[in-house]
């Protein structure tokens, strides 16, 4: 059978999506478990018009039908359940405007109130232990870099700054712009007419808030040191909390204490949890001064008192804490809540990504010293991978795409199976041509490489044009769930090799280090080998190759055509040409390129070294028809970076398109307005059909 006669087949049979089918995804973004563990509230984003709108549902976890709590033309996310399971706060925001205001609901009826926080937008609401009050973060004076009048922390009408007078490294961060101040820590009583209570002043802000059992302390995240903005190491400080902050009435309450470090690594920490009794606190980072990339993120405990140096409680478990999987089914633009959370006095839950599935892992711990009890236990299997992660009342649930399937939330069953309590998240893909999913293990110089390989459904094993997709990071690794832009792939016709080739988080560090400062090597020779794998089993077509990626992915593309001519198209997002420029264009580029061993740019041989991983060094050697997409607003892989490898294949009078859209940020493919979205998968389809399909 044909490529042509297989898309044929399947059009009789489910409708074939474009790239207006971005405008009916629906996605479960957040989530939060009641303390009894009896139900669950979501948040469920979907588009109307031109716009995201998110809501919130209530989910019983006994089979009743989930049920809406809001509503309008909102962005209602972060949903906390208060402690008796009687409300849940939440952040409201107003699609075309960037404030947010924070809301109460009392689930027993109701409209939703909102407590004073002067103004503030408020982000990581979080009820106190007796529900009384709440803790957020916030910006707020002083400002860092401003010159000339000062406008309030979110006025959004005020006129550009005078100038910006920047003495640090971190003034700027992609999706936020110029961080001219700096988020603190503040507390307000949970009714309505109390005014909030700034606990910190801190010039390096605070973040990752966690209350204490007894409501008496906040632990939060910060790096106070004089040079962090040159080696970031966070660690976990506790913030005392006054007796009676924000009453009503009271306008100067005394100060809070200064913060205490509780709980610190040789490399940074964040994530704080205390131990029901508040005996213990639990964190999320490395040991090690001169940490590399190859060093996954563990589970640390130590005394909640800082008393004692905490303890790794898996020190040999090689693999990443947290989600580190790539789909944009998960929508990209809610937070993930991996853990850790405390299972009782004795254990510690946290999602875990091993091989491209994340799912929830139990790490024992002695009550008594802090100190593990015994190995950590896998409580999920599958081809899963859980977003975010719910523990109450005995259950644990999560937001996860099961197989291939767009995010559902779940419980994980006692015999580790993950069961999909909803159908609102992926409903919307029933009756589309979704991608039949294969995992195969290609054969490698570095050894087998797990690969994806998507395919239309009903092609059979006939050789179809093959698009070559990279993944990002280079951290982060495919999953078993597609992303959107292998949904349209395959229903144009084309197969999708997906290789978590060396560099890819959640295979162990053996994996990652060949790749360290040698980016175009092991990890190129990795792509090769997953398409001659493809071709081997008679799936893809060697004449109609293709190559796409964004961020890291976008590196190899750039890469790729400068050093092999077997690809017919390629498309390049958001990526890296000049390694030695993209150091301090980048927002995080000297600490990223650090971590990653790439090298600096203060020495000849660091210069050197950068250059001979640029792909702009062999961009005479591009043969390759390449369409650039690039985001303007992008402080991550800016557009200034990959102007130059434009202008030279344009110089060089080449097949070359350079595409810039807007106000848009890093993770567009994901998070970019809808319209753009679409025009940016129109594009790509629509280059590799010109060349590929010609």
């Amino acid at each position: 059978m044909t490529d042509t006669a297989a898309i044929s087949n399947r059009s009789r049979t489910s409708r074939l999506p474009d790239p207006d089918i971005l405008r009916e995804q629906v996605v479960l973004e957040e989530h939060d478990l009641a303390p009894d563990g009896s139900f669950a509230i979501v948040t469920r984003r979907s588009v109307e018009g031109e716009e995201y709108v998110s809501h919130l549902w209530l989910v019983p976890l006994d089979g009743a039908a989930p049920r809406p709590l809001t509503a309008g033309t909102v962005r209602d996310m972060e949903p906390r359940i208060s402690p008796d399971g009687r409300r849940v706060v939440f952040t409201r925001g107003i699609p075309t405007a960037d404030h947010k205001h924070t809301m109460v609901l009392d689930l027993d009826g109701g409209e939703p109130i909102s407590p004073a926080l002067g103004g503030l937008s408020a982000w990581d609401v979080m009820w106190s232990p007796d529900g009384a009050r709440l803790a957020f973060r916030a910006r707020t004076d002083p400002q860092r870099f401003i010159v000339g009048p000062v406008p309030g922390p979110d006025d959004k009408d005020a006129p550009e700054p005078r100038a910006r007078r920047v003495t640090t490294l971190d003034y700027r961060w992609d999706e936020t712009g110029y961080i001219d101040r700096r988020r603190q820590l503040f507390v307000v009583d949970a009714a309505e007419g109390s005014e909030p209570v700034q606990l910190t002043n801190l010039a390096c802000g605070v973040d990752a808030l966690a209350w204490r059992p007894d409501g008496r302390a906040i632990a939060i995240v910060a790096d106070p040191r004089e040079d962090a903005d040159l080696h970031p190491r966070t660690s976990i400080w506790e913030v005392a909390v006054p007796e009676a902050p924000g009453g009503a009435g009271e306008t100067d309450p005394a100060p809070a204490p200064a913060p205490r470090e509780v709980l610190s690594l040789a490399g940074p920490v964040a994530r704080p949890a205390y131990s029901p009794d508040g005996r213990w606190i639990a964190g999320v980072g490395v040991d090690d001064p001169d940490y590399f990339d190859d060093l996954s993120p563990t589970l640390f405990v130590g005394p909640a008192d800082g008393s004692a140096p905490a303890v790794a409680l898996a020190p040999d478990f090689d693999r990443p804490i947290g989600n580190w999987a790539d789909t944009d089914l998960t929508g990209w633009q809610g937070e993930s809540s991996p853990g850790p959370t405390w299972d009782g006095p004795d254990g510690v839950i946290a999602l875990v990504t091993d091989r491209g599935r994340a799912h929830p892992w139990r790490f024992p711990v002695d009550p008594a010293s802090g100190s593990p009890s015994g190995a950590p236990v896998r409580l999920a299997r599958g081809d899963v991978m859980a977003h975010t992660l719910g523990l109450g009342g005995g259950r644990i649930t999560v937001t996860a795409t099961v197989g291939e399937r767009p995010p559902e939330l779940c419980v994980v069953e006692p015999t580790g199976d993950v069961r999909p309590l909803t159908a609102m998240g992926s409903a919307w893909i029933d009756g589309l041509a979704w991608p039949e999913m294969r995992c195969v293990d290609a054969p490698g110089p570095g050894g087998p490489i797990e690969t994806w390989i998507a395919s239309p459904a009903g092609a059979g094993d006939t050789a179809l044009p093959t698009i070559v997709d990279v993944h990002g990071g280079p951290l982060g690794a495919w999953s078993p769930a597609p992303s959107l832009e292998v949904v349209l792939l395959c229903a144009r016709g084309y197969r999708v090799v997906l290789p978590n080739i060396r560099g890819s988080a959640s295979y162990g560090g053996e994996w990652i280090s060949p790749q360290l400062g040698e980016w175009g090597g092991p990890d190129a020779e990795d792509v090769h080998a997953a398409l001659d794998h493809a071709i081997a089993l008679g799936l893809a077509d060697p004449e109609r190759l293709g190559a796409l990626g964004l961020s890291y992915g976008g590196f190899m593309v750039n890469w790729l055509v400068g050093t092999t001519d077997r690809f017919r198209a390629a498309v390049s997002e958001n990526g890296v040409t000049n390694q030695v420029s993209a150091w301090a264009h980048s927002d995080s580029g000297p600490e990223y390129c650090r971590a990653a061993r790439m090298g600096d740019p203060t020495t000849p041989e660091g210069v050197e070294q950068l250059w001979r991983q640029s792909p702009l060094r062999n961009v005479a050697n591009v043969r390759t028809p390449l369409l650039m997409l690039q985001s303007e607003a992008d402080r991550r892989c800016p557009a200034a970076d990959n102007e130059q490898f434009f202008a030279a294949l344009r110089w060089l009078r080449r097949e070359v398109e350079f595409v810039l859209y807007p106000e848009e940020y890093h993770g567009i493919q994901a998070t970019g307005r809808i319209d753009r979205r679409i025009d940016r998968m129109t594009r790509m389809l629509d280059w590799f059909d010109r060349f590929i399909r010609a």
